[in-house]
């Protein structure tokens, strides 16, 4: 039975994005508009400031010098600075699901979805470098972020593949180890075109990759 093309895995549409980046501590999370815009301001400038200074020599006092708050605004939401870590994990990954979503539901089949992800993931790169170097130190500040984003985002892929799979768009079996690989894959053309070189036609980039998930590198006739 087919299956409509706007059917989406949880977190990928439909009810709308979660706030996942609420603080650790369920009693400092914001109640108000002004709060969360609050919040926001300081894990926008929480990414600026770990992206630029790293984990370990970044301050709490950089993080709201830069969000231009007072320092009492930030213990209103977070207890520490890894705390506010662990949300800066979880508030990029929401970003980035957000920026690619509603472009990969739009497209008209799931190979085209695939080409689409990865252009609208190099675009979000470029635009957020420091997402890179935040995750990278989320394997050795907070083990279990680190983890969590790497298999929300793939959990999402696998469920977008399978449902591809059950519309009769690619190949039946397409499931968990075809997911990871197209994130290993997305992951290091990231690195590639998206933070170290800006000059790379990204539509192009997108195109190539995704003809190889299409027809793999067997030799053509």
């Amino acid at each position: 039975m087919d299956q409509p093309r706007s059917s989406a895995p949880p977190g990928e549409g439909g009810a709308g994005p979660v706030d996942t980046a609420a603080p650790g501590n369920p009693d400092k999370a914001p109640r108000t508009e002004r709060g969360r815009r609050t919040l926001r301001k300081l894990l926008d400038a929480a990414a600026i400031e770990f992206g630029e200074r790293g984990f370990h020599d970044a301050s709490i006092s950089g993080i709201t010098r830069r969000a231009g708050t007072a320092l009492g605004s930030f213990y209103t939401y977070f207890d520490s600075k890894e705390e506010i870590f662990q949300a800066l994990v979880r508030y990029m990954s929401e970003q980035l699901r957000d920026h690619v979503t509603p472009l990969v539901q739009a497209a008209p089949d799931e190979i085209v979805a695939e080409r689409v992800g990865l252009e609208s993931f190099l675009r979000f790169v470029r635009e957020h470098k420091e997402i890179y170097r935040i995750i990278d130190e989320a394997e050795f500040v907070d083990y279990a972020s680190y983890r969590r984003h790497y298999e929300t985002t793939v959990e999402r892929m696998r469920q977008r593949l399978e449902n591809g799979a059950a519309r009769g768009e690619i190949r039946a079996d397409a499931g968990e180890v075809h997911a990871w690989a197209i994130a290993g894959m997305n992951v290091f053309l990231g690195m590639r075109y998206g933070l170290w070189d800006e000059s790379a036609d990204i539509a192009d980039v997108a195109r190539i990759a995704n003809d190889m998930l299409a027809n793999g590198l067997r030799k053509k006739d």
